[in-house]
């Protein structure tokens, strides 16, 4: 019987395809007749990154707030935006929803906001969040001309708060392709050796889950 997973999925920048990375391993869960949920613990700017979560899990959640308890509707860090909204976020309201996942569903893959360092507080940033909820964390990566760089910067910071690295992917957010894109993951075993690293090719619209 597969074990339950709970996994931490943070990206090396904005924008590299986190949520669509989860809703693509949320559908291989289920597909293999698993419960699987996301569990997008912030969300900064509008909340569509949580729909799609929401959508994307079974059985489905109650409510959005469920999965995305803390919603700041600046579009900046987590931070900046509690900061020019005057609203606080809340760790335990965070630690406690994300503990009703685990406790209903099989897997439970929590998406981060933006990088690893991104700052939730002055003293506490998504890292530290990673660290409280999750003990294995994969890496996105916008597979292009600059990406060893902020890997490499990720997994050792991952690895220096003594958390496991479940695996990279690389996501081809754009179609076309360069020797960078097509030389990073032969660099990136070399380096890094990860447990798992899978190339994802621009539109794809199902994987294999490798979990």
């Amino acid at each position: 019987m597969q074990e339950s997973l709970n996994l931490f999925i943070t990206g090396t920048d904005t924008g590299v395809g986190k949520t669509y990375i989860t809703n693509l391993l949320l559908s291989s869960m289920i597909k293999r007749n698993q419960s699987a949920v996301g569990f997008k613990p912030i969300s900064c700017g509008d909340r569509n990154d949580a729909e799609l979560i929401l959508s994307s899990s079974y059985p489905t959640p109650n409510s959005i707030d469920l999965i995305n308890p803390v919603h700041l509707k600046t579009p900046a860090a987590p931070l900046a935006a509690s900061l020019i909204e005057g609203k606080d976020v809340s760790l335990d309201l965070i630690k406690k929803h994300h503990q009703e996942l685990k406790n209903s569903y099989d897997n439970v893959i929590v998406e981060g906001a933006g990088g690893w360092a991104v700052p939730i507080t002055a003293k506490y940033n998504i890292g530290d969040l990673a660290a409280e909820l999750c003990s294995e964390v994969l890496i996105v990566v916008n597979n292009k001309l600059g990406a060893l760089n902020k890997t490499i910067l990720t997994y050792n910071a991952i690895r220096d708060k003594g958390l496991k690295l479940a695996g990279i992917i690389l996501n081809h957010v754009e179609a076309e392709r360069d020797t960078a894109s097509i030389s990073n993951k032969t660099i990136l075993e070399e380096i890094i050796n990860p447990p798992m690293i899978i190339d994802i090719l621009h539109g794809e619209t199902e994987i294999e889950c490798p979990f």
